[in-house]
């Protein structure tokens, strides 16, 4: 019961906070739009500026904050990995190939039968 009602303010909180990103992010739309005169340099940087600022208030909410730990988590995960050897990597990419150009043989075979089999059937000739 407790947790439910401290999570409602901090919800209308994150409401006005994505309406903050929100705003960062058509003023600097708008802003590029209006200062076209301008040069790109300056517009570029207001921009680059723009988002900073709006990303920063966007993480500051409940979402940002939980993609914020999903991408830390994700970092610890990738350095689990085992990355093949280069030689296990050119063998996997050898198969692949020989695989696929296995498969089109296959496929163009199986394309020609059947086009000469609607051919016969249907007695035209191209």
């Amino acid at each position: 019961m407790n947790a439910s009602t401290e999570s409602q303010p901090s919800a209308s909180l994150d409401f006005v906070k994505w309406a903050l990103v929100l705003v960062f992010l058509a003023a600097a739309v708008a802003g590029n739009y209006i200062y076209g005169e301008q040069s790109v340099l300056y517009r570029a940087i207001g921009v680059v500026f723009a988002i900073a600022i709006a990303g920063l208030i966007s993480i500051q909410t409940e979402k940002g904050r939980t993609a914020v730990t999903f991408i830390k988590e994700s970092k610890t995960e990738i350095r689990k990995v085992v990355w093949p050897t280069r030689q296990e990597a050119v063998q996997t990419t050898g198969i692949v190939l020989v695989a696929t150009l296995i498969m089109s043989i296959i496929l163009w075979g199986l394309d020609s039968v059947l086009f000469w089999v609607v051919g016969f059937i249907t007695g035209l000739k191209v």
